[in-house]
């Protein structure tokens, strides 16, 4: 959701469109600067979300952080840009703030997820609270971390911390190819290997989208849900597993009016409930 004009009317968005949980950005996500917000505006948007229906809100990090990178400078910005949107969340009080793992151009694999499991236990570190940090999966492709699960399973072995988990996106998980396609029988198969390498309670929020590029095609676009490649039965076989109805569904979708998130994507989402 949008948080133009303050974050309160980004809970008002999401209220106009039937949502019961939201996602925002705490701060510009062009720019690493990411100033705390003033403590009228928290409360505020505090006293807002308090009347609402949302019952979670989490966070998303600007798309310029890479914590696998060689480059010492672009490192260091990515971790100082990290910890101080992991604070905003703190400041609003959200659940969470869901962080892409990066391109580890310069280093090895396992060179670039170690220096970013080091980066993220200072963070946490540097930032008491309940908030959890959250990494999310990715489409894959040349130097990026974060398609195979072992990736991801990596850092919440190495992180070891109960303020760190996991964001699953649907279409990058089919567009890395962990998936040929959402059956039913896949999708078992790709929640019990996650199970196995990383544990279920691990990941708490799911992020439904559809993908306009095919399985493995390391392309990553979003599509409305039940418009794409994954296709409404993918959707549906994904909620028939129990211990997913427990988890967080965020949507990050085009909208049909090329908007974002609509209500008509939210009751398409929850119809396959």
């Amino acid at each position: 959701m949008s948080a133009a004009g303050g974050f309160y009317k980004a809970v008002e968005r999401a209220v106009a469109i039937d949502g019961t949980a939201m996602q925002i950005f705490g701060a510009s996500p062009r720019s690493f600067h990411a100033p705390l917000p003033q403590a009228e505006e928290v409360s505020k948007y505090r006293g807002v979300l308090e009347k609402s229906p949302i019952k979670a809100v989490y966070l998303h990090a600007l798309y310029l952080v890479n914590l696998a990178t060689a480059d010492e400078s672009l490192f260091a910005k990515s971790e100082k840009s990290l910890a101080d949107h992991f604070r905003i969340a703190e400041a609003l009080g959200a659940d969470g703030l869901v962080f892409h793992p990066g391109s580890a151009k310069g280093l090895t694999r396992e060179e670039a997820l170690s220096r970013q499991a080091e980066a993220l236990k200072r963070i946490i570190k540097s930032v008491p609270g309940r908030a959890k940090l959250l990494v999310e999966n990715t489409a894959g492709g040349g130097d990026k971390l974060g398609g195979p699960l072992e990736d991801i399973e990596y850092l919440v072995k190495k992180v070891f911390s109960p303020r760190f988990g996991v964001c699953l996106d649907t279409a990058h998980a089919f567009e890395y190819g962990l998936v040929k396609k959402y059956s039913e029988e896949e999708c078992k198969k790709l929640f019990a290997d996650f199970d196995k390498k990383i544990g279920l309670e691990k990941l708490i929020v799911i992020h439904a989208n559809d993908s306009k590029t095919p399985s493995a095609s390391n392309s990553d676009r979003h599509e409305n849900i039940g418009k794409g490649e994954i296709g409404l039965a993918g959707f549906k076989n994904l909620a028939k597993i129990e211990k997913l109805r427990e988890k967080v569904w965020l949507l990050e979708v085009p909208g049909f009016a090329e908007e974002g998130p609509d209500a008509k994507n939210v009751q398409i989402l929850r119809n396959c409930f």
